[in-house]
């Protein structure tokens, strides 16, 4: 049975999202500043692409034979994957790395030549994730039979232990990307008409994906293979452990924004209407960390302040600690949740709330 028609309830203190962007259109003008980025942005995107490629040009030129450097090699590549996919590929396909669209479109393929594909996720992140943060069986994010992210999912006798597997299994999610799971996608949005939001037709989509994973693996696999120096074996394991990196650090990031003790996870009425208007159910839906901590909030594309991010997609991610203060304040004066915590309480919330829901039916 397909899921139920989601519609928020736009009575539901509307004077909230109105005071908050006129709050936030208030900054811009009044600092004279973009809302897209800026010098460092371009600084970061340098970084970003140098922490993957460099270390891929040592391995295939042999700069070095040591395996144990190679090892860190690929590591630093699948910092690199993290790196690109939150600070440079986010931005570009929500449209805010740039004022200019064809600029966005070009840097949010870049998903690609990480093991992604752009056409999928924009589905996936833009318009489910987005739209139906924390809502089962609207947000794609919360989906997975191993895993048990809310009450509304049955809880099965392996999730006991879900609290320890779970970092395991977050590693190897973008083996999964770069493998099937791409595929699975594109025809399960196919089923549900969700390519159209793309401007593109499944034919056409279909051929970009395929395009895109040969061309991927050729880059990342066969390449490697035929020119390190290194036994094939090992090439195989460490291409594992480069994906493993990036797996690890781009779930935790996304985890501790949304799948934490604080934040809810409502269910829609009969009618498929929810009780908050969209602004209001992303203050329940979604969690601030580490807030003070700058090199983490510079390695993840400001997706620790995951709250603004929500409210205000198309906005770069540079301006987040700024605006981080303005949503706070409104939504304490419109009394409204605005929560935050620390990268180590983030971590053990996520951690609790796994260990809960693992155990008992309704956590």
């Amino acid at each position: 049975m397909e899921p139920i028609r989601i519609k928020f309830n736009t009575k539901d203190r509307p004077e909230f999202v109105k005071e908050l962007r006129k709050r936030v259109n208030s900054y811009f003008k009044d600092n004279n500043k973009s809302k897209y980025g800026n010098a460092s942005m371009v600084i970061k995107t340098i970084c970003m692409l140098s922490l993957y490629l460099v270390p891929y040009f040592c391995i295939i030129l042999n700069v070095t034979q040591n395996s144990f450097v190679i090892w860190g090699l690929w590591t630093l590549m699948g910092l690199g994957m993290a790196g690109i996919g939150f600070s440079i590929m986010h931005d570009a396909n929500h449209g805010a790395y740039s004022k200019n669209q064809k600029v966005n479109k070009a840097l949010g393929y870049l998903i690609n030549i990480i093991g992604g594909s752009s056409v999928n996720w924009k589905i996936q992140h833009n318009v489910l994730h987005h739209t139906y943060t924390n809502i089962h069986e609207h947000d794609e994010d919360l989906d997975g039979t191993l895993m048990r992210f809310n009450n509304h999912q049955e809880r099965l006798k392996a999730h006991r232990f879900q609290q320890i597997y779970a970092w395991f299994l977050y590693g190897l999610i973008t083996i999964a990307w770069s493998t099937k799971k791409d595929f699975i996608q594109l025809k399960r949005y196919r089923k549900k008409d969700l390519i159209k939001t793309q401007n593109i037709d499944y034919k056409t989509a279909f051929a970009k994906l395929v395009s895109a994973k040969i061309f991927y693996y050729a880059f990342i696999f066969v390449i490697p293979l035929i020119f390190s120096s290194q036994a094939w074996w090992i090439t195989l394991l460490f291409y594992f452990a480069m994906h493993f990196t990036s797996g690890v650090f781009i779930s935790v990031t996304f985890q501790l924004a949304h799948v934490v003790s604080e934040t809810d996870f409502p269910i829609p009425k009969l009618s498929g209407e929810m009780d908050n208007n969209w602004a209001i159910h992303q203050l329940y839906t979604t969690a601030n960390f580490g807030k003070k901590n700058i090199p983490l909030s510079w390695f993840v594309g400001g997706l620790n302040f995951q709250i603004e991010h929500h409210l205000f997609p198309n906005i770069c991610h540079i301006h987040y600690p700024k605006l981080s203060e303005i949503v706070r304040d409104t939504a304490i004066e419109f009394n409204l949740p605005y929560y935050q915590n620390s990268l180590l309480g983030a971590i053990s919330s996520h951690a609790k709330h796994l260990n809960r829901l693992g155990k008992y039916d309704i956590a």
